[in-house]
């Protein structure tokens, strides 16, 4: 692998810790807005033979002066890119709302360039892909609505939204992810032949067990579900980390 190809790598996985006894590397996808650093503790709950690999998408963190990313397709594109000299060894994806739009529609893509797939695909807060949208868009509200609604949702912290100077530098960044999953097509394609877990939050008012339920639809393999107490965010609970090392095996 070139000196090249490993640094493009090491920009989009952040805080990775490669290991003798790696026999599994796990992807992890952030939810609109978020940094691979909402992952800095994983590899600490984790077994050692799992290498946690968190993604860092441009506009943010360690990325803050690149510009984001605004529709799926190119992002993926980037990604099936960028992973490439990471997938020489078993791996497992896990994305959180919009992460796990982006881990599905970055394993349709690596099955359709090099016919790999993820041994497990963990899609959390997020709906199938294939439902449509109930939600009216708020990407491209003016920047008053578009605040409120960030404060609605409740996903941003609410120190950011009252600091005016953070906001001008997220704005533009909330706004490309909220286009990236609003802005997402479905296309019609075989399902995948790996097994599909779905966690939801058993609070969540925005996404119901039954959108987590129609994922069973993109898989040929196995499907489950499991539900946790808490609203969309639950997934920064210690017992998310526990049920993940369940269905890693």
């Amino acid at each position: 692998m070139s000196v090249v190809t490993s640094a493009i790598s090491d920009s989009w996985v952040s805080g990775r810790r490669p290991g003798r006894t790696t026999r599994l590397r796990l992807f992890c996808f952030p939810y609109a807005g978020a940094g691979a650093s909402i992952f800095r503790t994983w590899s600490d709950a984790l077994p050692s033979e799992v290498e946690v690999c968190p993604i860092q998408l441009p506009g943010r963190e360690t990325r803050l002066l690149e510009r984001p990313y605004a529709r799926l397709s190119p992002l993926v594109q980037a990604l099936a890119e960028a992973l490439t000299p990471l997938l020489d060894r078993p791996f497992a994806f896990f994305g959180h709302s919009l992460g796990s739009l982006v881990s599905f529609e970055l394993a349709r893509r690596l099955r359709e360039l090099y016919g790999v797939l993820p041994v497990r695909l963990i899609v959390s807060a997020g709906p199938a892909p294939q439902l449509r949208r109930r939600s009216t868009p708020v990407h491209n509200l003016p920047e008053k609505e578009f605040v409120a609604e960030l404060r609605r949702l409740n996903g941003t912290p609410i120190e950011l939204l009252n600091h005016a100077e953070l906001m001008e530098i997220m704005l533009p960044l909330l706004r490309a992810d909220f286009a990236v999953y609003e802005t997402y097509e479905y296309s019609l394609a075989p399902a995948l032949d790996c097994p599909i877990t779905a966690f939801g939050g058993s609070e969540d008012r925005r996404i119901t067990q039954a959108d987590l339920a129609a994922w069973s639809a993109q898989t040929n393999d196995s499907f489950s579900l499991r539900m946790f107490p808490g609203d969309h965010f639950f997934v920064k609970q210690p017992l998310v980390i526990g049920a993940i090392s369940q269905e890693l095996g």
